[in-house]
């Protein structure tokens, strides 16, 4: 299955480099090209999605894959700023998280997270969990592009 664009940009926010790793190797062999940019902490993956500061003139992600327990800033503020952000908002993003706490889906579908996906902790299943969000949010989900302006 084709996508609309030759490369995806992912924004992955995690602070466990095993996950990161493995994430970046299921990815590099997957269907879809991708530029995969990983951040550890939610304070730089707010400066990578505005531009600032180290990040400056970094691509806009198609989609950002973000866990919810982070080190400086937690992913539930993160995913609040984004959705909150008139020029972010509409970036989907994909709860990559171990917690399979009731009040942490509640609270990031009440965040307008596109959806929430809990870490398997077997490895296969890691593995199978980050082929399926390709599947589906890389070749069969139109992803918008660039920012919308209204109308």
């Amino acid at each position: 299955m084709e996508t609309m664009w030759d490369t995806v940009e992912i924004l992955l926010v995690e602070d466990n480099p095993g996950d990161v790793r493995l994430t970046q190797e299921v990815l590099k062999d997957g269907k879809v090209q991708n530029n995969m940019h990983v951040v550890k902490d939610g304070v730089d993956a707010i400066s990578f999605l505005r531009q600032t500061g180290a990040y400056t003139g970094a691509p806009r992600p198609d989609i950002i894959l973000l866990d919810l327990n982070l080190p400086r800033k937690d992913g539930r503020e993160v995913l609040a700023d984004i959705k909150a952000d008139p020029d972010l908002k509409n970036i989907p993003v994909v709860v990559l998280t171990t917690s399979s706490a009731e009040q942490d889906i509640f609270r990031s579908y009440d965040l307008h997270a596109n959806c929430y996906i809990t870490k398997p902790v077997d490895l296969d299943q890691f593995i199978r969990v980050i082929r399926s969000i390709e599947d589906f949010w890389l070749t069969i989900v139109k992803l918008p592009r660039g920012e919308y302006n209204g109308g």
